[in-house]
């Protein structure tokens, strides 16, 4: 088993800085799109469609925020490892603001999340933090792969251009979760 990374507090601070600097950036261009643009709450059909790919991505976004708080909570995560994680579960939570106000500017419902059980966590399996961190990264890694595909369905294209913006937020978080288990951050040229 490879030696576990954890970063330095120092590292850990500018990720978060970089991270809440980004977190920004996709808030403020979010709101701009979506802000006053009543051609968005004009949409029919496709509008409910994209409200359909929206409730989607905020039901993972939602099981996201879920997942970081059983890690969270569970005991096992060292404090620069844990200070990571509830900056990554302010992400989601961004995220589902984001996408919960986008989908009641197009007039739909955004959906409630579930209880946390009711995601049926594999907590048994959680015996170390590099099992926390594998299990964070596999999440972080079907969110990438959920986004890209996502994307070009989106009839609205700055809508689609919101969830690309997320979608580099989760691809990072898969990265820096690959890393601190000692694996490469980036280990294909494509995402699949």
């Amino acid at each position: 088993m490879p030696e576990l990374f954890i970063p330095s507090f120092r590292t850990l601070a500018r990720r978060v800085f970089l991270a809440r600097t980004g977190q920004a950036a996709l808030s403020a261009t979010a709101v701009a799109l979506l802000a006053g643009n009543e051609a968005l709450a004009a949409q029919s059909k496709s509008g409910t469609k994209d409200v359909t790919i929206l409730n989607t991505a905020l039901g993972a976004e939602q099981e996201a925020i879920a997942a970081y708080q059983v890690g969270a909570e569970s005991g096992l995560l060292q404090k620069p490892v844990l200070d990571l994680a509830v900056a990554f579960q302010g992400h989601h939570k961004a995220h589902a603001d984001l996408l919960a106000s986008a989908i009641k500017k197009l007039g739909g419902t955004p959906s409630a999340p579930k209880q946390p059980a009711d995601y049926h966590f594999p907590t048994s399996k959680l015996k170390s933090q590099a099992d926390v961190l594998r299990f964070a990264a596999d999440l972080e890694k079907g969110a990438v792969s959920a986004y890209l595909g996502a994307i070009p369905l989106f009839h609205n294209r700055d809508l689609a251009k919101a969830a690309g913006s997320i979608l580099g937020d989760e691809a990072m978080h898969w990265a820096v979760l690959r890393q601190a288990l000692g694996e490469t951050p980036v280990p294909e040229a494509f995402v699949a």
